[in-house]
């Protein structure tokens, strides 16, 4: 599914691409419509304070918040192992941020799609916004 070659800038962007078009293509198929892709809130100049990979809406009018995370293998924990707090608390922002828009806003949670080499494994939920 994936070329895992080097660890270049240009490489690792394009490796990043794939994991969120396969995670986006399976998210769809079960359903979810995207709002946004790559949200970015700033924290100054060439700073950023949080992303967002894929936003979506569920059938119900949940928003759901995507990281996806891809991995050659499962080694060291794994993609989902990767989504440590600091990395949460950075999703949460940006969601915080993205809320603005919306005078009441919908239910929302934080789900991960982790890409261990060519598996998928969606975690619906992943974590809370506390």
């Amino acid at each position: 599914m994936f070329n895992w070659g080097s660890r270049s800038k240009p490489d690792t962007t394009a490796r990043g691409a794939a994991a969120e078009d396969a995670a986006l293509a399976h998210l769809q198929r079960a359903g979810l419509r995207l709002l946004e892709r790559n949200y970015r809130v700033g924290a100054g100049p060439s700073r950023r304070a949080g992303e967002v990979d894929l936003i979506l809406q569920a059938r119900d009018g949940t928003l759901v918040f995507v990281e996806v995370r891809a991995r050659a293998d499962a080694s060291h924990g794994g993609a989902a192992a990767s989504v440590t707090s600091r990395k949460q608390q950075r999703l949460i922002y940006a969601a915080q941020h993205y809320l603005l828009r919306h005078a009441s806003p919908p239910p929302c949670r934080f789900d991960v799609v982790a890409l261990d080499g060519d598996q998928l494994t969606w975690l619906q939920g992943a974590f809370d916004a506390e």
